[in-house]
This record gives structure tokens, sequence and C-alpha cells, in this order.
């Protein structure tokens, strides 16, 4: 694993933080359908949904909050996307990387979303120096969301800008320096596996900056052994990973990805199953029998 700031020093809290709590949520409301954020919905699906399709596929399954990923095509149909949640009453809750189209949208519509950026990954002689370099190139992005009153999260996506400690010094030292309170971490399980030991101590480390948690089925290894997206519920790991969010005081959104190429209904349905099945085991009770999953084989 690439070496990096290590987890003491980290843990002073000098502001409110996001999605702190004193004390835990009960894990209904934590994973509750209208916490829940629909993540990797537009390019991953099968059916290739129309804004109209997808909106009313994501009032149906009982989301209230959409993360929006897209590709060229389909910014022609920005605009309607946004249309077509505010006829749903479903937040624009976060977009995926940045669009000056996007950017002219929301100015126009009001509208204030997450803005979910990859970190840069810079040289340097020490990680000191990586962190600060990293800074440096992302305060155009930092200032530019400042001023649309958009929050920025930094994007674990793998590699030394994925990992809980640096972009936990990235956020700290925007913080410290530039006043940017708004920058935070999306943290995704499914781009952390070699995190599943020690994700306690990783969360415990975000916690403060966290504006969004994605969830995963998660297996040891499992993005080795082509079973790096699995549904909840399949991983060996997930009841422990749900029972550690809850713990921590985590009370932020909750992330439920499509991201497969299936069609994303019947991913997101999986997941939500999935979910469900998990929840009466977080109580201590019996949960019945596990799902049978639509695009996944048991």
């Amino acid at each position: 694993m690439t070496k990096s700031i290590p987890l003491s020093g980290l843990f002073v809290f000098l502001l409110a933080p996001i999605g702190f709590a004193q004390e835990p949520l009960p894990a209904a409301k934590l994973y509750s359908r209208d916490n829940l954020v629909a993540w990797c919905i537009v390019p991953f699906d099968s059916k290739n949904r129309t804004p109209v399709q997808r909106a009313e596929m994501v009032k149906k399954l009982g989301f209230g909050k959409v993360a929006y990923d897209w590709r060229d095509s389909h910014v022609p149909t920005f605009e309607q996307e946004i249309h077509e949640y505010k006829k749903h009453d479903i937040e624009y809750f976060a977009f995926w990387s940045t669009h000056e189209k996007a950017f002219e949208l929301f100015a126009k519509h009001d509208l204030h979303p997450q803005i979910w950026q990859i970190a840069p990954s810079p040289v340097g002689k020490t990680n000191e120096d990586r962190v600060a370099a990293a800074v440096k190139q992302m305060l155009p992005l930092v200032e530019r969301t400042g001023k649309m009153g958009c929050k920025l999260g930094l994007y674990n996506h793998g590699g030394w800008n994925g990992e809980p400690e640096n972009l936990v010094a990235m956020c700290k030292l925007l913080r410290d320096q530039h006043k940017a309170e708004h920058v935070g971490i999306v943290y995704n399980l499914h781009h952390a596996h070699d995190r599943i030991a020690d994700f306690d101590k990783a969360l415990a480390a975000m916690r403060p900056y966290l504006l969004c948690l994605n969830l995963n089925g998660m297996t040891t290894d499992g993005d080795k052994k082509g079973k790096k997206i699995l549904p909840l519920g399949v991983g060996e790991h997930d009841l422990a990973m749900l029972k550690t969010i809850q713990a921590s005081g985590y009370r932020g959104p909750i992330g439920i990805i499509g991201h497969t190429g299936d069609d994303v209904e019947q991913r997101l349905q999986d997941n939500l199953d999935g979910l469900d099945w998990l929840l009466p085991q977080l109580d201590g009770k019996h949960p019945g029998p596990r799902p049978r999953f639509r695009t996944y084989k048991n």
C-alpha cells in the first residue's frame, strides 16, 4: 500500500464536522430510503433510459436523491434531467466532475449540488509535498465551487489520491490554509478493497469530512477476483461494514451504486433488497432467506 501520512494527528476536530454525530443513528434511519443516493445510473444503464424514464425509475424505487454521472452524449439532455428531477421531487444531489454547460444550468436553476472530483496525484519528495502540490492544483476548482455554493467532494478512485489518509490531509490543508470548509470526501467502498481490514480506523479519520459514503458488496480481494462490484448482501464483509458505519456516528447520505452495465433498475433493486436483508441483522434479528438477485447469480 502506498506510504501515507499516519492516522494519528488527524483526529482533531476544530470545526463542526460534516456528518458528525455524538450518538449513532438507528440503522433504520441511517439506511432509510430518504437518506439513499442513486449513483452510477446514467452511462451504466443497459436500457439507456431517457431523463423522463430515469426520473420515473428513481421515484419508483424510493430514492429521494441522485448523484448524476454522464458522458458526452448526455450533455444535450442536462437541462431536461434537472426538470424531470424537479417534477418528481428528486434532489439533484451531486454532479460528477465538471462541465461548463452543467455549471451554467446550476446557476440558471439555482442548484447547488455537490461536485465530485478525483483529486490530483502529483509527485513529490515527501508525502507532505505531494499533498501540498495536490492542494495547489485543486485551488481553482475549490474557489469556483465555493463561489457556486457547492460542496466539493474529493472522490476516491484508487491510488495515492484515494487513500483515506491523503484525502484527509488534503481536506485539512484546504480548510486550515484556504478556509475551504466546503471541501470534503466522497468515499466509495468499491474502490477500497485494500482498506477492508482497517476500515474502522479509516472511517474514523474521514468522518469529519465525509460528504457521502457509497456502499458496495465487499469481499476480500474482490477487486482482484472479478468481484469488485457486488450487490449488497453478497459480500462476506457487508454486515460488519454496515455496523462500523452506523457505530461511527456518521449521519450523512449513503450512496447505492449501479455501475455494472445491467438494467440499472434491476441492479439498484438488488442492492436495495440486499440492504433490506442486512438491516434486521444489525439489530440482531433473523433476516430470513438471502434475496434472489436479478443481476447476480448467488
